[in-house]
C-alpha cells in the first residue's frame, strides 16, 4: 500500500474526475491489525480492527461519529466480515453482518469473489449485486495494474460502507 503520509502504509481512493475521495492509512508499516477509513479531509469515517482468534478470519469495523478515535465509538462494531470456505466448491464467501442502528435489525451481505480474477461483488441477502469492484482498463482494454480499480455501487447504498468493507476484502485476502 502507499500512503499519502510517509510513515504510514495505506491508500487513496479517487473519484472519476480524479477528486481524492476516501483515505486508508494505519500509521503502522509493521502491522495492518487496525487500519483507519477517512473521507478526503482526514475525518475519520470508521476504524477497522481485525480480530484474532485461531481458525476465524474475522475483522471488525466501527463507525466513528465525531469524526476522531475515541472508546465511546468502539463499544459496539458498525460491521463485521467473516471468512468462510466452501471446500466442495474450492472457493471463499466473506460473510458481512452490518448494524445501522440500535433500534434498527441487522443486515447480511456477502462478498463474492470471481475465481483468477480482481474482480468481486458485494450481494444483499436476496443476492442482488449492490456494489462491484474490478480492476481499471484504459479504453483499448490494457489492465492499469494490480492496485487501479473500479468500483461501481448502487445509489442507495452507503457508500463510505462499502469502501470499509472494500477495504477488509483486501486486507485479508493481502491486497493491501
Amino acid at each position: 500500500m502507499k500512503s499519502l503520509i510517509l510513515s504510514g502504509k495505506g491508500c487513496t481512493v479517487f473519484d472519476s474526475s480524479g477528486q481524492i475521495v476516501y483515505r486508508v492509512d494505519n500509521y503502522n508499516c509493521k502491522c495492518s491489525d487496525e487500519v483507519y477509513l477517512m473521507d478526503f479531509t482526514g475525518k475519520l469515517l470508521f476504524t477497522i480492527r481485525r480480530k484474532k482468534f485461531k481458525l476465524v478470519r474475522l475483522w471488525e469495523g466501527y463507525r466513528s461519529f465525531n469524526g476522531t478515535v475515541n472508546d465511546e465509538d468502539h463499544k459496539n462494531p458498525s460491521f463485521q466480515v467473516r471468512k468462510s470456505f466452501r471446500i466442495l466448491r474450492g472457493e471463499s464467501i466473506c460473510e458481512v453482518t452490518v448494524w445501522l442502528a440500535k433500534d434498527e435489525p441487522c443486515q447480511y451481505y456477502q462478498i463474492e469473489t470471481c475465481p483468477g480474477m480482481s474482480t468481486f461483488k458485494i450481494a444483499d441477502k436476496l443476492g442482488r449485486h449492490i456494489a462491484e469492484v474490478k480492476r481499471k482498463q484504459s479504453k483499448c482494454g490494457i489492465s492499469l495494474g494490480d492496485d487501479v480499480l473500479t468500483m461501481v455501487v448502487e445509489p442507495q447504498i452507503d457508500h463510505s460502507l462499502i469502501m470499509g468493507l472494500i477495504v477488509v476484502y483486501s486486507l485479508m485476502n493481502s491486497k493491501m
